[in-house]
């Protein structure tokens, strides 16, 4: 235990300082400032862990991060140990301790009455501290067991379930259709969350381990299911869920109106140097971002630092309470309002607003929403209120509504893979599907989740194609499939 009296003596979180906003608003670096190294205030937020009884902080993260145990490390100053610990059940905590909404934070003992301990923060500077000492190095199997693994899709769980299965022993190919490895952490986080040096760091430590990625070849097309599955032993199908919810209004064919994904997507490519004609740009525009999720607000920072005349955020529902509801009692993930860095930077949120239409001009672009009031029915419908509706001008809308499941068409062509009635492919608890020696991870047999739920489902996934292959396995297993999104 860390200080059996530290959750007393302090009383209060301590969270790294953000970079202010007229400053950071000029590029798309980091938010926070430069973290410096072992800081103080880390080991003194360490120090609040009470080390239950029961860590409920272990049942809240989907990885069954040992919480408690690095808390203390970190207090001892025992950072080699520490990292060592937080490896044992995350692949990427560089990724979580960045951008997961820490539902381990909101299972936290203490945050019943005090603020929680700040568990994502304390990872993070783990791993920030152990690359910076040489702590974090290739794990090279002892042996090769001649079996061979195909990882479709380079997203969190597709990198988790390579390493897993590179680690013990398989030769392991990643291939993903875009240009570069890292799939939605590359593409649909912008870099003032995650500096895409992150990735390119840990993609580093995984070649030297063993495994190969195979950028720019979209399986399906340029090379068949079929094929792929006769070169390789198995298959494991991590290609997320990247089809986006649509909004089925009149006008939303018109000029300026995108899916979220495209717009950020263009965005990561040009903040990495990469060229690309008549992309999508908020310079000068008036810009609405339909939906309030972490998506949105990656929009709204976005549009901000291309210097959009405005920025209005719409979201279908009410404003969500500042205090955990009565429907959402601990150690459950409630639904809180929240102000995201890029919500602090600028713009408008506007609640119960629902679309009716895309307004726009004779040359086919986007001028305008026209937006009711939502109204709640009996049966729990949400409907747009008669004789509330208004236009707000907008010369581009970013829809970032979610994810409705991942692309199925080649896959189910070119085999007898099934598709559940969401939408997502078939598997069994054990991640296997229909198709012999096919396995699926992630967002793909989930539906749209967290990166942290992608990591665990990749680890877990990994250990049964290891079981596939080898007839046992000591790869850890920390969820089954049929486990609920949050």
């Amino acid at each position: 235990m860390a200080d059996s009296r530290g959750f007393l003596k302090v009383r209060e979180r301590e969270l790294p300082k953000y970079r202010p906003v007229e400053v950071r608003l000029l590029d798309f670096k980091d938010v926070q400032e430069r973290r410096e190294s072992a800081s103080p205030y880390v080991k003194v937020q360490a120090s609040r862990c009470m080390d239950c009884g029961v860590p409920f902080c272990n049942q809240g993260c989907p990885l069954g991060n040992l919480i408690p145990d690095w808390n203390d490390l970190v207090y001892r100053d025992q950072w080699e140990l520490a990292s060592a610990r937080l490896h044992a059940t995350n692949n990427f905590p560089e990724f979580t301790g960045r951008v997961c909404p820490a539902p381990c934070e909101t299972s936290c003992v203490l945050g019943i009455n005090q603020p929680a301990v700040t568990i994502k923060n304390i990872e993070v500077s783990i791993i920030d501290e152990a690359f910076e000492r040489g702590f974090v190095t290739p794990v090279v199997p002892q042996r090769l067991s001649g079996k061979t693994v195909a990882v479709v899709g380079s997203g969190p769980a597709g990198l988790a379930a390579a390493q897993q299965l590179t680690r013990a022993g398989h030769t392991v190919v990643v291939y993903e259709r875009d240009s570069q490895i890292g799939g939605l952490l590359r593409f649909g986080i912008p870099d003032f969350k995650l500096e895409k040096w992150h990735i390119d760091r840990r993609i580093a430590q995984m070649e030297q381990e063993g495994t190969r990625f195979r950028a720019g070849v979209a399986v399906g097309t340029d090379i068949s299911w079929e094929d792929l599955r006769e070169r390789f032993d198995a298959v494991v199908v991590a290609t997320g869920a990247t089809v986006p919810r649509p909004l089925p209004v009149p006008g939303s064919e018109l000029g300026g109106v995108h899916y979220a994904m495209e717009y950020l997507s263009q965005s990561n490519l040009v903040t990495s140097g990469h060229d690309l004609d008549n992309h999508i740009l908020a310079s000068g525009k008036h810009v609405i971002v339909i939906g309030g999720g972490d998506t949105g607000s990656d929009c709204i920072g976005t549009a901000l630092r291309q210097q959009a005349a405005s920025v209005t955020t719409l979201a279908i529902g009410k404003k969500p309470p500042t205090q955990r509801p009565e429907h959402q009692p601990w150690p459950t993930h409630p639904t809180l309002f929240e102000v995201s860095s890029s919500h602090a930077e600028g713009g408008e949120r506007k609640y119960l607003a629902s679309t009716v239409e895309f307004v726009g001009n004779d040359k086919g672009q986007v001028t305008g929403l026209k937006v009711a009031e939502t109204e709640y029915l009996p049966d729990g419908r949400r409907v747009p209120k008669q004789g509330t509706e208004h236009t707000i001008p907008a010369d581009l809308v970013l829809i970032a509504m979610g994810f409705v499941g991942p692309e199925t068409k080649t896959l189910t062509s070119q085999s007898s893979a099934e598709v559940t009635t969401r939408g997502l492919f078939a598997r069994r608890d054990d991640y296997s599907t229909g198709l012999p020696g096919v396995f699926v991870a992630g967002d793909a047999g989930r539906g749209q989740s967290l990166i942290v739920w992608a990591i665990a489902e990749g680890r877990a996934a990994a250990a049964s194609v290891d079981t596939f292959l080898q007839g046992n396995t000591e790869l850890p297993s920390p969820v089954t499939a049929n486990t609920q999104a949050l």
